[in-house]
């Protein structure tokens, strides 16, 4: 691409480097950058500020899309433009470049957070224009000396430290099984550990603050939990996903910790949240993650819903303790000084202050409409 952009728009190229954990060799990067001769590089560490900007918030909205994918990469989208708005600034530079494609979802998210962060820069999305094939920039980058490792020839991988995206090759027919070559951070079930381990994840106002008992910070936090989690084979996740752009596409994603984060979490607001909150937060819920998918992260709504998520996160907190086992997760206890579950009322074998006399009248309001209908129903069945 940036051979391209010398050649096609005499173009002095300065290149940025956004660190989400993706766990790539900057320096080798800034390498490769400087000897394609651009003006300048800049490699900037912002795994920090990606985690508790925008992986935090997702953890609080229980952010799945389609109910399966978190979201790991539409995350690191809007951070990355941010930091190449800031450097284009500084820098004076008249327009911004991005290498997504026409096909996905990615060049929706660069293009209208960088015309939002900056309206006055052009943006060019060269990948998008020259609309060669895989193949075909694999030649093209061969013809200009620029290297291309082994794994980008068989895949297309994007990483930050909330997941790994594994798309192209064998992968685009659906109905073949991913082969273990595309896997770096789980391992197969069969080959998981014959012992099931417990993690203890603690929350603070939906945030998670300590595994195991120790506090940790929040990049180290997830990146233990991908340890974990990935040793167990917990993570793999395989699905058709709806793009925004119409296309049905094959996913295989990775997401270890984001996985095992997002149902503890789940499972710790149904224990202090009323019925009610927890049934209209899902709601919400399901807004947030499309508008943070659909690249509408600098969206006013977005903003709007993060004013009632970040309310409805102040009881959320306690623990929530997960079994991990040969690929599969499952909650198996919870507390918080703040519960709503008193096993006084729920339990049957002792008495409680639930008064069961109370349940005949509240049936007989309940289905009141319900039994109605059926009548008239019967009714007009018999004449």
């Amino acid at each position: 691409m940036i051979k391209y952009l010398q050649e096609k728009y005499s173009a002095e190229v300065i290149t940025v480097t956004v660190d989400v954990g993706q766990q790539e060799d900057l320096k080798a990067a800034e390498a490769k950058a400087k000897k394609l001769g651009v003006l300048k590089h800049f490699s900037i560490d912002a795994k920090h500020e990606f985690v508790t900007d925008y992986i935090f918030p997702a953890i609080k909205a229980n952010a799945l899309y389609e109910g399966k994918y978190p979201i790991s990469t539409s995350l690191s989208r809007p951070l990355i433009a941010k930091k190449m708005v800031e450097v284009a600034d500084k820098e004076g530079a008249s327009g911004l470049a991005h290498g997504c494609t026409g096909r996905g979802n990615d060049q929706v998210r660069f293009d209208i957070t960088l015309g939002s962060l900056a309206p006055d820069k052009k943006i060019i999305a060269p990948v998008r224009e020259w609309g060669m094939t895989r193949e075909e920039e694999i030649e093209y980058a061969k013809a200009k000396g620029i290297p291309v490792s082994d794994a980008a020839k068989k895949f297309s991988i994007d990483a930050s430290v909330w997941g790994r995206a594994i798309e192209c090759g064998l992968l685009e027919d659906a109905n073949n099984e991913p082969p273990e070559e595309a896997y770096e951070w789980t391992v197969p079930a069969e080959k998981a550990p014959n012992t099931p381990e417990y993690v203890t994840i603690k929350f603070e106002q939906g945030i998670p603050v300590a595994v195991n008992g120790e506090k940790m910070k929040p990049l180290s936090l997830i990146e233990t939990l991908n340890k974990i989690a990935g040793k167990h084979g917990v993570g793999r996740i395989d699905h058709i996903e709806d793009r925004l752009v119409g296309i049905k596409s094959r996913e295989v994603y990775e997401c270890p910790a984001a996985t095992v984060i997002l149902e503890a979490h789940k499972d710790l607001e149904k224990l202090v949240m009323t019925r009610h909150e927890v049934l209209f937060k899902q709601y919400i819920d399901a807004e947030w993650v499309f508008l943070a998918y659909a690249g509408l992260w600098v969206d006013p709504l977005k903003e709007d819903l993060d004013a009632f998520i970040n309310k409805s996160q102040e009881n959320v907190n306690g623990e929530v303790r997960v079994k991990l086992y040969k690929g599969g997760l499952r909650v198996v206890g919870r507390n918080s000084p703040l519960s709503l579950y008193d096993k006084n009322l729920a339990n049957y074998n002792i008495k409680t202050s639930f008064n069961q006399s109370y349940s005949k009248g509240f049936i007989e309001l309940w289905g009141l409409q319900t039994r109605m209908y059926n009548a008239l129903k019967f009714s007009a069945k018999k004449k």
